[in-house]
This record gives C-alpha cells, sequence and structure tokens, in this order.
C-alpha cells in the first residue's frame, strides 16, 4: 500500500511512511498539526495510541477519524435481513455452513459497527470533541439518506462482487476450500448461497432470471467521523 501511495504522487514535500498509529518515533514531539485516520481506527491499541497521537500533535492541533459500517439496500428490507444473517448470524445459513460471523476480526469489526462509540479522546488531552454519525437500519428508504456521507447507485451484480471483498468472506474463503463460487466453477460458495435468498426475496428478481445482476440498486453505508482539538 505505501508503494503505491509514493506512485501516486511526485511532490517533494510529501513523505510515506509505513507505521504503526501505536509507535511514531519517527516523528518529534508536537511535531504535526492535524492526525486523520480513515477506516483504521477500530484497530488501534488506544492505550498506546492515546499517547503516541497526542505526543506528536502540536497544541491547538487536531485529530480527525472516520469510518464506515456495513451497508444496506435501500428499500429492501428483506434483502437486508438476510444480508445480516449471512454477515453476523450466529446460526448456520445452511446444513453444516456457518455465517460469515465468526470470521470476522475482533473486536474492532464491533467497534465500526457500534460506530467508534467505544473510542473516547482522554479528556486531559484533547478538547472540542465532536462525533458526526449517520447510522442506517434495514428498514431504510432513499428518504433517509439526506445526511449519508457514503451513497451509491449500483446494481445487485456489484453488491454481488462488493461484499465478495469483505474480509470475513475471504476469512471464509479459507476456512472453506471445497466450496469454490459457482464462476470459478464450483458448487457454490457462501455469497453464492446468500445471493440465491436475496434475489428469491423480491418477485422482480426473481423474475429476471439469470439477468438478476442488472437490477438497478441504492445503497448507503453508516458512517462516523470523530473530531478533537488538542489542549
Amino acid at each position: 500500500m505505501a508503494a503505491q501511495a509514493k506512485s501516486m504522487t511526485t511532490d517533494p514535500n510529501i513523505e510515506i511512511r509505513q507505521a504503526r498509529a501505536e509507535d511514531l518515533s519517527f516523528l518529534p514531539d508536537h511535531s504535526v498539526d492535524l492526525v486523520v485516520s480513515g477506516q483504521a481506527a477500530h484497530w488501534f491499541d488506544y492505550s498506546k495510541a492515546w499517547p503516541e497521537i497526542a505526543r506528536v500533535v502540536k497544541p491547538g492541533g487536531s485529530m480527525v477519524f472516520w469510518g464506515y459500517k456495513d451497508n444496506v439496500l435501500l428499500g429492501h428490507s428483506k434483502a437486508n435481513a438476510i444480508w445480516d444473517r449471512y454477515s453476523y448470524g450466529e446460526d448456520e445459513v445452511a446444513p453444516g455452513i456457518e455465517s460469515m460471523g465468526r470470521h470476522w476480526e475482533q473486536p474492532g469489526r464491533n467497534k465500526v459497527r457500534r460506530l467508534l462509540a467505544d473510542v473516547v479522546p482522554p479528556s486531559e488531552q484533547w478538547e472540542n470533541v465532536q462525533r458526526i454519525l449517520y447510522d442506517v437500519n434495514a428498514d431504510a428508504t432513499e428518504a433517509d439518506t439526506a445526511d449519508a456521507l457514503m451513497f451509491q447507485e449500483t446494481t445487485l451484480g456489484g453488491f454481488e462482487s462488493y461484499v465478495r471483498t469483505a474480509s470475513s468472506y475471504v476469512g471464509w474463503q479459507q476456512a472453506h476450500p471445497e466450496l469454490r463460487s459457482r464462476v470459478d466453477g464450483g458448487p457454490g460458495d457462501i455469497v453464492d448461497m446468500l445471493m440465491d435468498e436475496i434475489v428469491a426475496s423480491e418477485a422482480t428478481w426473481r423474475e429476471m432470471g439469470e439477468s438478476w445482476r442488472d437490477a438497478k440498486v441504492k445503497t448507503v453505508w453508516g458512517s462516523y467521523i470523530l473530531m478533537a482539538k488538542r489542549t
């Protein structure tokens, strides 16, 4: 990732380093105006990260953490309930087949699902703490998206492809190498099973037959922005 970032700029004022939030020893004390974390703050060990971030940020400087939770398909509550069951359900989704829930890395995933509510900047080092939250549920419609930060018009095929990028899906694949996806010539994996149920949940999608991937859908993600100013 660092190599890719370096390849995208030739600006001599930009320096790219790979490091952990818990160890910013390459930065002097009070040398940074702004610390930004994008979809990563749920992994920090805050017993170490808060002291390091406070050390490097100048008095009057700022920190901003942002990230997003699971998306929902707007106006499709049945499909969203199925999506949630396959993502986090404790019961088997088919005989002998567990959901992707146990394959999420924890406790980070639960922190994201709670929109980083558990992460509180220490009051002795940070002030003017603000949170901009957008939560979303299975019954959401387009009318509920006025404050959404992440919204997309896509297709069921696009949604299917997105699901296959989830780390929980990768973990599930590793646990079930015998269940390859149909597109790879296998009997079908958990995403194939998920999409079978989602398509079956709505008559319009069922009637599209093999063309269901072309069905237009709108999706939105819950999100958070956590901001604070260094004292």
